[in-house]
């Protein structure tokens, strides 16, 4: 219901073939995306850091296919767009890169990738496991996260500009964001990326809340 509300309300379109989502979160709270994505219809790409929330959600059948490499990635996409193909294609590595490697994408060719974007790390919770920063790989993380918390505590908020950056810079093209209710935008707003709404006051985001603009 959020993918397909989503689409009625930014893109005005009950059709979301060929439309892409982009989104992370394969775990017990965001697993449902790669399903949604492919009973709405359209593409839906879900960066996952846990190799084993993955190969779970692939083997429920949840999750159509794998791929750890953005190239493959960025063609499965670019065919299934064109082709119209509903899919549900997990990335195993930081959605950060993801997001990065689509805003490349814009600048060399001109080209939007995706229509709309969300994101489902536990970023209520995001110094303790909850949002894995992108300058690690995911077990020299956890490695960190349990010798030197301050230090991963910075890589984190690093991390999450950078993050904001690449959403910030496909969205001022057409892309549609918003936050799944899960902290991601105040705790962005914590680490001083840019997710303040332009002209208003410092306890509005940028983006809207699927609770307040979707859901209801």
């Amino acid at each position: 219901l959020t993918v397909l509300n989503a689409g009625r309300r930014y893109l005005k379109a009950e059709d979301l073939s060929g439309k892409v989502f982009v989104t992370s979160g394969l775990g017990g709270m965001s697993g449902a995306q790669a399903k949604a994505a492919v009973i709405a219809g359209c593409v839906g790409i879900i960066a996952e850091v846990d190799e084993a929330a993955l190969l779970k959600r692939h083997k429920q059948g949840w999750l159509m296919e794998i791929c750890n490499n953005l190239d493959h990635c960025i063609a499965r996409l670019r065919d299934a767009r064109k082709n119209k193909i509903a899919l549900s294609l997990g990335y195993h590595g930081n959605v950060v890169d993801l997001w990065e490697r689509l805003a490349y994408e814009l600048d060399t060719t001109g080209e939007l990738l995706v229509d709309l974007g969300s994101d489902q790390t536990s970023c209520h919770n995001p110094f303790n496991g909850g949002y894995y920063p992108v300058q690690l790989g995911f077990e020299e993380a956890k490695q960190l996260l349990s010798t030197n918390p301050g230090k991963f505590r910075t890589l984190v908020q690093e991390s999450l500009k950078r993050h904001v950056a690449a959403i910030n810079r496909l969205a001022d093209k057409g892309m549609f964001f918003w936050d799944y209710g899960n902290a991601f935008l105040l705790e962005a707003q914590r680490a001083g990326a840019d997710v303040e709404k332009r002209g208003a006051n410092k306890t509005e985001f940028r983006y809207p809340s699927y609770v307040q603009h979707i859901m209801g």
